[in-house]
Order: C-alpha cells, then structure tokens, then sequence
C-alpha cells in the first residue's frame, strides 16, 4: 500500500513545486500561458503518441473499453443536463465542466497507480484511447466553435481533425494497430521530449493554485461540487454496476474498471480550459478536489473488492 502512495506523492512534489515557482514569479508574469502552450501543443502530442503506440492492441480494444464508456458517458450527460437545464451554463462551461466529471487522469496518476495497484501499467490504455480518440476531438471541436467567433461549424471540425493532440493520438493507435515497431531513432527522441510533458504540466498547474483558493468566491462552486461528486462517487458505482451485473465481468476485471473510474478528473482538462479561456475555475478546483479525494476511495475500492 505504501507504493500506491507513490503515485500520489510524485504528483504533489511536483505541483508544490509549481505553486513555489508561482508564489516566488520565479518565471515571470508569462510563466502560465507560455508553460500551457508549451504542454498543449508539443508535449502532450509527444507523450501521448509515445503511450499509444506502445500499448497491446488486445489491451486497448479489451472488454473493460465499453464498460469505462458508459461510466464516462453517464457522467457527462447528467452533469451537462444539469448545468443546461438548470444552471443556464455557456456551452463552453458545461464542456469544460463535463469532462471534470467525466474524464479521468489515466496517464499521470493511472499509470503508476494501475502498476502500483493493479500489477500492471497497461490498464489504462483502453480509457486512454477513448478520451483521446472520442472524447478530445468532440470537446475540442465544440470549444473550438464556442470560443472562436463566428467561425463556423466546418472550420471548428478542421482545427480539431488537425490539432497536435488529437494528431499524436491518432498515429500512436495506427502504429499499435498496424503492428509495425517503430527503429530507435523515431521512438527515443519521441520518448524524450515525452517524459517532459507531466511535470511540465504537473508544474504549470501548482503555478496556477498560487493566489487562488478552492471553492473561492467565483460563483461556480455548485459546478465544481457537481463535477467532484460524480467523479469520485456516482463514477465508480455505476462502473462497478455496469461491470458486475450488466457484462458479468470477473472479479479482476471490476476491481479495475472501478479503480479507473475512481481515478482523479484529469489535468488535461485544465489544460484545455486554459487554452481555450473558459471554465477555469471549475477545472482547476476539480482537479484538485479529486486528487485529494480519491486516495481514501481507491484503498476502499481495493479493500472491498481486492
């Protein structure tokens, strides 16, 4: 149990460290906006390409894909019904805050987790492949018509379909498809420039902690409580539900998709919220609130179903 802490206390160092850089300016008034692109447009693409094409086929296109699915897709209709139907949310708010509810952080925290946890990092490679494969580019075509204007529908669609992240996951899912090993000289400077993207992004999100103060006076704090609630509690039962008596999963099988439904909202999430300027807020607490909160779910969910 002890190294399942790992997981959680390289995460934090790192998310301390950019709120000291933050709280010192230790990078100047640029520090956000620059570190965002930066992980946006280069690192992500690199890290996600590297993970992808290294995952087996048969572990991404497992049983567990379908049930995660529903889990996912569950909490982001009920959150965006919510904020639609009764909050009054912009698109871009209810987008932003129904991946807080609804998309996991199966790459910085799942991975060592799913090794530390689960005896295996391969287990999140069928969510990731679904967030990056369906969930990113629909987000990400929406946001892109929401906060850009009057551009139209078309020209979201074409941002999106050529967007470095969506760019990466699609030829890291070909290359672990098509069987083909990349030489060394592709995958190792792949690899290097990969290995930056989580602390980058781990940093630049401690940077943004400094100054602000969770559930602050921001007028969205039932947002990001909504968003907290389905991720760390509706999210794993219905996972759990959806596994045990609608597909008969075996008792392993349960135990990780509950595991990876209980993992934290993701932080990518934040970082589209601050790329594309909107739900801010709601991201950033969230992702806090979820990191903290899951550690005693995750040792409850390996209690009860280990």
């Amino acid at each position: 149990m002890i190294e399942a802490l790992t997981g959680f206390a390289v995460v934090g160092v790192a998310i301390l460290v950019g709120w000291i850089i933050g709280r010192t300016d230790l990078l100047g008034e640029h520090a956000r906006p620059v570190l965002s692109r930066l992980t946006f447009f280069v690192l992500s693409p690199f890290l996600l390409f590297v993970v992808l094409a290294n995952a087996d086929v048969h572990t991404l296109f497992s049983a567990m894909l379908p049930v995660s699915a529903i889990a996912a897709v569950s909490m982001i209709a009920i959150y965006s019904v919510v904020a639609w139907l009764i909050w009054r949310r912009s698109i871009g708010e209810i987008v932003i805050g129904a991946l807080s509810a609804g998309q996991v952080n199966s790459n910085n925290i799942g991975i060592p987790l799913s090794l530390y946890l689960l005896g295996s990092a391969a287990y999140p490679a069928p969510v990731i492949l679904m967030q990056l494969l369906v969930f990113t580019p629909i987000s990400m075509t929406i946001l892109e018509a929401a906060t850009a204007g009057r551009s139209s529908f078309g020209r979201a669609l074409l941002r999106t379909a050529t967007n470095p992240i969506v760019l990466g996951s699609a030829l890291g899912t070909i290359v672990s498809v098509s069987g083909w090993d990349p030489p060394p000289i592709v995958m190792e400077p792949a690899q290097l420039i990969a290995n930056a993207c989580v602390p980058v992004l781990l940093i630049s999100y401690g940077i943004s902690l400094h100054g602000q103060r969770v559930l602050g006076p921001s007028g969205r704090r039932r947002d990001i409580a909504l968003a907290s609630a389905l991720k760390l509690l509706v999210m794993p039962v219905v996972a759990w539900f959806v596994a045990e008596f609608v597909f008969g999963l075996p008792a392993h099988d349960v135990l990780v998709v509950v595991v990876l439904a209980a993992l934290p909202t993701a932080q990518n999430v934040f970082n589209y919220s601050q790329r594309y300027g909107v739900g801010e807020t709601i991201s950033r607490d969230t992702v806090f609130l979820t990191t903290v909160g899951c550690v005693p779910i995750l040792l409850l969910a390996t209690i009860l179903l280990g």
